[in-house]
């Protein structure tokens, strides 16, 4: 299981505690993790403040040199494709093809008033939206000539977020893997059941569908800085083994990555990330 990180703290409360993302990303490629995420809120709100996830994952590009870069996740239905797929296809070019575009539909009303886009039908214009980037990349005869092309052959990975049966057909139909959040070994079978049932209409392989998730991680001897709405790896009162056996359970259940969140004070997300790195990435298979 390849396993990454946030290059800040789950929700942070102030600007000022995001100003070391990048060197906190430049930890996590020295310590080992696979990759680092960036959330896609546009506007502050009750989950805190959130950096543009295309400019701070294209400042930690210039930064790092392995460190794969994910958006997780960025919401589709509020960009333009154009502008998205040149946009995506500059940072795989720079980052020498380490960036995977991880999308999903949004939740929040006020961020779709805010750019005038309508929050009604999202989801189909999310799809019709993927098809256009797709086709960008791809650089089909009938498509307008993107800026520069992706480096990645077709354009980078492409992670579809969201538990819906929506989300699923999405992810059979665009993506290179379906991205969850919160979930456990069960619900990991049932998602993979559903895909199998979905893919029954499609040409798709289930199979050919990775699985990815987005989980919490409050490592024990840290205090939690927000409450979370879901239950961390390996408990509320985690240790080592908690979370090593958890996630065995996960990769077991067929997820492939696992991104975290560490709910800590920013000024603990350092060692947080050194013990994660000491006590779980090392003892990956």
């Amino acid at each position: 299981m390849r396993i990454g990180v946030a290059p800040h703290r789950l929700w942070p409360g102030s600007a000022d505690e995001t100003d070391d993302a990048v060197e906190t990303a430049r930890t996590a490629e020295d310590l080992g993790f696979d990759h680092v995420i960036a959330s896609g809120h546009l506007l502050a709100g009750d989950v805190g403040v959130t950096p543009d996830p295309l400019v701070l994952l294209s400042a930690v590009a210039g930064a790092t040199r392995r460190i794969r870069l994910v958006t997780s996740v960025l919401v589709l239905p509020l960009y333009d494709p154009v502008v998205l797929a040149h946009q995506t296809a500059t940072l795989d070019r720079l980052s020498r093809g380490r960036f995977v575009l991880g999308v999903g539909t949004g939740w929040d009303t006020a961020e779709f008033a805010a750019v005038g886009a309508s929050f009604a039908g999202r989801g189909r214009r999310s799809d019709e939206q993927l098809a256009v980037v797709r086709r960008l990349w791809r650089g089909e005869a009938d498509a307008p000539r993107l800026g520069v092309p992706p480096r990645t052959a077709g354009g980078p990975p492409v992670w579809i977020g969201g538990h819906s049966d929506a989300a699923l057909r999405r992810a059979l139909r665009y993506g290179d893997a379906w991205h969850g959040a919160g979930v456990d070994a069960a619900q990991l079978a049932l998602v993979r059941a559903r895909l199998t049932e979905l893919a029954e209409t499609t040409e798709r392989d289930p199979a050919a569908v990775p699985m990815t998730a987005g989980a919490y991680l409050l490592p024990p001897g840290f205090a939690a800085a927000v409450d979370l709405p879901r239950r961390p790896l390996g408990g509320t009162r985690a240790s080592a083994e908690s979370v090593r056996e958890e996630l065995g359970h996960l990769a077991e259940a067929g997820l492939s990555a696992v991104s975290l969140w560490l709910p800590v004070d920013a000024r603990a997300l350092p060692d947080a990330l050194a013990w994660t790195a000491e006590e779980v990435l090392r003892h990956q298979p």
